[in-house]
């Protein structure tokens, strides 16, 4: 009786949906099922690409991590721009290209102590009044809108991922004299630097697959209207994952408070985490863009890939700073 029902069904949604339909092997698959699954692949595909790729560049750091980081900026910023200019905004393109790579180009300079950190300092408000002359020499003046997108992409996606670099060279000697950050029985490649971006890498990702996974299956409750998908479910088993696996790091690291500081670190990435991905959501919803490219089949534009790992570095960097003394107390 009960087969007998469901095969009614079934026949009636054919009958009524039949390019929705498709049979394979004499058996009825959904055709919104088979893109999914080869949406899926692609998803796959392109994040363990990426995922590699990411692992691999904060392994080499110095040159090769800094250079890949600017290559990044560029294409997401020409995403970026991209969806300004759909809004009718004209911003500083090539002048905010250039300052972002000018700005990562002597963090790296200043990280590794070849400058001094006033000289990188300075290069963010330099950037600024340069974009600014740049718009005052057009021939159409331009708006608040035009300038506040530039400094804007100066801002989110210049000097935040600047800190990537700053959290990759950051060394022991410079937070703490005379102490070991990293157990002693571990190997000497280890830099403290590499060990904390590893760590807020794993953190990041920790918080996107756990919220993409609960809030796929125990999501019910809306999160935002930016980003309809989201839900709050998923937000709270990110934010467990991204404490579990900060908490982990402070076990291994055997500080005092390690565990303690390790939560308190997972929770501070998995919120600003999320506030990159929405941030990002706004921006596409205002464009009127699904997506801000098509550069990573499966995730869309690089900027998609990387709106978590924006605002995270910043935090991060400042908190092991601030949070440097408790560690030895």
């Amino acid at each position: 009786m009960i087969n007998n029902i469901y095969s009614s069904a079934i026949i009636k949604f054919i009958i009524n949906n039949p390019f929705k339909v498709c049979f394979i092997n004499e058996s009825y698959i959904f055709l919104p099922d088979l893109m999914f699954l080869a949406v899926s692949k692609k998803r796959l595909l392109s994040g363990l690409i990426v995922g590699v790729f990411g692992f691999l560049i904060v392994s080499l750091g110095n040159w090769w991590f800094s250079i890949s980081i600017s290559l990044i900026v560029h294409l997401a910023l020409l995403e970026f721009f991209r969806m300004a200019e759909f809004t009718g905004i004209r911003p500083a393109t090539k002048t905010t290209l250039l300052a972002c790579q000018i700005l990562l180009f002597f963090t790296q300079l200043s990280s590794q102590g070849y400058i001094s950190i006033e000289i990188s300092d300075a290069i963010l408000p330099l950037s600024g009044a340069a974009i600014c002359g740049w718009l005052l020499l057009q021939p159409v003046t331009g708006s608040i809108a035009d300038v506040a997108a530039s400094i804007f992409g100066l801002f989110y996606l210049g000097f935040l991922p600047s800190h990537w670099i700053k959290l990759r060279n950051l060394l022991e000697t410079d937070l703490i004299n005379n102490f070991n950050l990293i157990p002693t029985d571990w190997s000497p490649s280890i830099t403290f630097g590499m060990l904390i971006t590893f760590s807020t890498c794993f953190m990041i990702v920790g918080f996107d697959i756990g919220s993409y996974f609960v809030g796929k299956k125990f999501g019910n409750h809306s999160l935002s209207p930016i980003s309809p998908s989201k839900t709050i479910e998923g937000v709270i088993g990110g934010l467990f994952f991204s404490i579990l696996i900060g908490s982990y790091f402070g076990y291994l690291l055997r500080w005092e408070f390690g565990i303690l500081i390790g939560i308190f670190i997972g929770v501070l990435v998995a919120l600003f985490s999320l506030v990159g991905d929405l941030t990002e959501s706004m921006l596409k919803r205002n464009a009127g863009l699904k997506d801000s490219g098509d550069f990573l089949p499966g995730h869309g534009g690089i900027l998609d890939r990387i709106d978590s790992y924006l605002f995270t570095p910043a935090i991060v960097f400042y908190i092991v700073l601030l949070l440097s003394p408790l560690i030895i107390s």
